[in-house]
């Protein structure tokens, strides 16, 4: 069916034929299955040709030390000569939207222009599949920015945030973008972590639901998403930044795999990212057993598994197992590394030359090679009537109603109520006083990976693209009395001899009805803010002299609103003591001031619950929610763990009242190979809407290995207008309560179990008694694994 061609080589070391030379186009035939159409690719491809598929190409990387990837200031190299990258083909183009500002039409234009050279220069007329991360929204110059993850965790609303992710598919499809690299899948460790910002909570089943709800809805517009990070890259020692992992294996298959077994078995997903990460001492882009046995041969994916930034390379500089970079390449492929990112390093040159000298089987390129095709084929770009120009594109607009719609509304169902004595919602001609560094900046409101603080800080006369109101512009156009604002201090440590004006902001808030002061964090880069990718934290202290501004307003005796907008939690206990009231949004997005003054006048009733615990203690820490009895407070040690706001926890304007807790099957026995249904009503007795947020944690008291003494099981957002109820169902499968027993097997153990019906981790509205009865079952990665919600409304009660 293919022949073979005399090819003439290239300066650059691609293969180019003549016209006469081409093969027959049955890759282009859609009737074919498609592993038809990809075997005649493969075999018709030089050596060369097949190692362009297995790599990206940044052409807009900036070697300076202002990037956005670990050491790519050391790894970017030379300007790539574009003709002799493309002359044998081009698997992958690396962020062209973000890497500078770009309008979105003179980019996809532009994309366009340089997808029809990479499909014209190879003898194939391959075009390059594109990438972009899509974290808190396509990371394009005004396109819209979204809250960041722990928001999605604190609205417990998967199905929004489905929404949210079709959408930010739906932008990025129409700029030309097939791969959006997320969602992070990483679960909370260790707050210090500078990505604690990036990952949705501290509980791998809100992780899980929430993150496999992102995925769906990505895929669903027609963008492959990407699983980040594969795996274990949040337990890295003192929360810093690429940091060897101490971790068991047990706590690996019980707290970090969840969420992504259950995104690759429910979510269908077709790509992941394997971690920078190193477990007992093998990195994970040289870890066969996990990129290929675990998630290949055990769980079924067949996706693409692409290369963190530089991680090739990186098995050479920086984790000392490899000799070279061909020995990296090897390496990397061998264990089921598929493409290299970002650009080519190990998988071009060193590699090609491995496998001629016979190092390297050319059957693990061709591995590789059918995986990157077969997902070029699905996305149509094989098929003959390609366009590099998507349709519409001289229309293209990234930030739409639609969208800022729905920013709005995750927004507001994050904020996180924690404490209030009735001085909130604020009353209708309050003196009003707004201070704190965050109070008047834009920038609060945005994640590390939203373009204006990924990108656009590097690029200052290009603006922020989107128009980003602040809480105190937001309070001003909302509230009718007299606002009045002073910064107070900068989020970090101003430099010697510069003096914050603290006294001038306790001025302000003395003189006020009541005062808001906004304090937290500014996102950034590799310390170039106090979030993010790169800025670890040595300690839990609010960063720089917030705290001892919020203590200066506590002082004046006025009654102070604490708003904490952040990308972790910080230790506020002796803070929150003192305030009247306390909130917490983490990143809320371009539109988080205005759901922020939506929840503090009233306009609308929170409903966020904390995805993450927050500290009473900064000495208290590392540790989650999910501890074992050891971890928690204790009589041998004068370290006091314990959250001053725990996991779950929040609060309305209007307390919903909850009925007792009805098993209504399965509970007479509840057999190791069941399941047990649960039900309860839910009630507003307010006059205005609002939303509650039901959980169900398991207590296993009794276990042949020791347990967390609780964890999520499932949970119901429960959306209810004034004086209306509904009948909430849990359905938990004996599944559920499996863990990795003494032999390291999954097993569901029978014995007695308790169900936690609660508002939080901390607060049990009812606990339910129940035993497993049955044999000891050994489960996998195809147990049940989700607890059935429902949620049935009734009619509003009228008088």
């Amino acid at each position: 069916m293919n022949r073979t061609t005399d090819v003439a080589v290239t300066p650059g070391g691609g293969s180019v034929p003549t016209a006469a030379d081409r093969p027959s186009p049955v890759w282009q035939d859609v009737t074919l299955p498609v592993a038809e159409r990809v075997d005649a690719l493969v075999g018709a491809m030089t050596l060369d040709e097949k190692l362009a598929q297995l790599v990206g190409v940044w052409v807009g990387a900036n070697p300076s030390g202002e990037g956005v990837a670990p050491h790519q200031h050391e790894l970017a190299g030379d300007p790539v000569v574009w003709a002799e990258v493309i002359a044998s083909g081009l698997g992958q183009l690396t962020r062209p939207y973000g890497t500078r500002p770009v309008d979105p039409v003179a980019g996809a234009r532009s994309l366009a222009a340089s997808q029809r050279q990479v499909a014209d220069a190879n003898r194939f007329g391959i075009p390059a599949l594109v990438h972009e991360e899509c974290l808190t929204g396509f990371a394009a110059w005004r396109a819209t920015a979204y809250p960041a993850p722990p928001a999605w965790g604190a609205s417990f609303h998967p199905d929004l945030v489905a929404e949210m992710a079709e959408l930010i598919g739906r932008s990025m499809r129409a700029a030309g973008v097939h791969q959006g690299l997320a969602p992070v899948l990483d679960v909370t460790r260790d707050y210090r972590w500078g990505r604690t910002e990036e990952t949705i909570g501290e509980d791998p089943y809100l992780v899980g639901t929430v993150g496999t709800a992102y995925v769906r809805g990505l895929e669903r517009s027609g963008v492959v998403a990407t699983l980040k990070h594969f795996a274990g890259y949040s337990a890295s020692r003192a929360g810093r930044n690429l940091a060897p992992v101490a971790i068991g294996p047990r706590e690996f298959a019980d707290v970090v795999l969840p969420p992504f077994e259950m995104a690759v078995r429910d979510g269908g997903v077709r790509s992941v990212m394997q971690s920078y990460t190193e477990i007992d001492g093998l990195p994970s882009a040289a870890d066969a057993g996990l990129l290929t046995t675990l998630l290949r041969d055990t769980w079924g994916f067949a996706g693409t598994v692409v290369a963190d930034y530089f991680a090739v390379k990186f098995l050479q500089t920086l984790h000392g197992v490899a000799e070279d970079e061909a020995d990296a390449a090897a390496l990397a492929l061998a264990a089921g590394v598929d493409v290299e990112l970002p650009t080519v390093r190990c998988y071009g040159t060193p590699l090609r030359q491995a496998v001629e000298r016979g190092d390297v089987d050319e059957g693990l390129v061709d591995r590789a090679l059918r995986r990157v095709l077969r997902q070029k084929v699905e996305l149509g770009l094989l098929d003959p009537d390609w366009s590099p120009l998507p349709e519409d594109a001289a229309e293209l607009r990234l930030d739409t109603p639609q969208a800022r719609d729905v920013a709005l509304r995750l927004a507001r169902e994050s904020v996180v109520l924690l404490a209030n004595d009735g001085v909130l919602p604020l009353r209708p001609d309050t003196r009003l006083a707004v201070v704190g560094p965050l109070a008047d900046d834009p920038m609060a409101m945005l994640g590390c990976y939203s373009f204006p603080a990924h990108i656009g800080v590097h690029h200052p006369d290009a603006g922020l693209g989107l128009e980003i109101p602040t809480v105190l512009s937001a309070l001003r156009d909302a509230v009718g009395g007299t606002v009045t604002h002073a910064k107070g201090c900068e989020v970090t440590t101003k430099p010697d001899g510069e003096a914050d004006d603290i006294a001038a902001a306790a001025a302000v808030a003395r003189d006020a009805d009541v005062c808001v002061v906004a304090v937290g964090d500014l996102a950034g880069l590799f310390g170039r803010g106090t979030s993010g990718e790169g800025c670890d934290a040595t300690d839990l202290r609010l960063p720089g002299a917030q705290a001892d501004l919020v203590r200066a307003v506590l002082d004046t005796g006025t009654p102070v609103v604490l708003l904490l907008i952040t990308g972790r939690p910080y230790a506020i206990g002796d803070l929150a003591d003192g305030a009247a009231a306390v909130v917490q949004a983490f990143f809320p997005g371009q539109l988080g001031g205005r759901a922020l003054t939506d929840v503090l006048t009233g306009a609308v009733s929170p409903s966020g619950r904390l995805p993450l615990g927050i500290p009473a203690d900064p000495s208290g820490q590392p540790g989650t929610y999910l501890s074992a009895p050891l971890g928690r407070r204790s009589e041998v040690s004068n370290v006091d763990p314990t959250h001053v706001f725990p996991f779950g926890h929040g609060l309305g304007y209007d307390t919903f009242t909850w009925s007792p807790v009805r098993v209504v099957s399965g509970g007479e026995p509840w057999t190791t190979d069941g399941e047990v249904e649960l039900e309860l009503d839910v009630r507003n007795p307010g006059t205005r809407p609002g939303a509650d947020v039901v959980q169900l944690y398991l207590h296993d008291p009794v276990a042949q290995v020791t347990r967390p003494v609780v964890r999520l099981i499932g949970y119901a957002r429960v959306e209810l207008a004034g004086g209306a109820s509904a009948r909430v169902t849990f359905r938990v499968p004996a599944d559920i309560t499996s863990f990795t027993g003494r032999d390291g097997k999954r097993v569901v153990e029978p014995g007695a179990m308790q169900l936690r019906v609660s508002r939080s981790s901390a607060d049990v509205h009812e606990a339910v008694d129940l035993r497993l009865d049955g044999p000891l079952r050994e489960v996998d990665h195809t147990r049940r694994w989700l607890t059935a919600v429902s949620v049935t409304h009734e009619e509003v009660e009228r008088a």
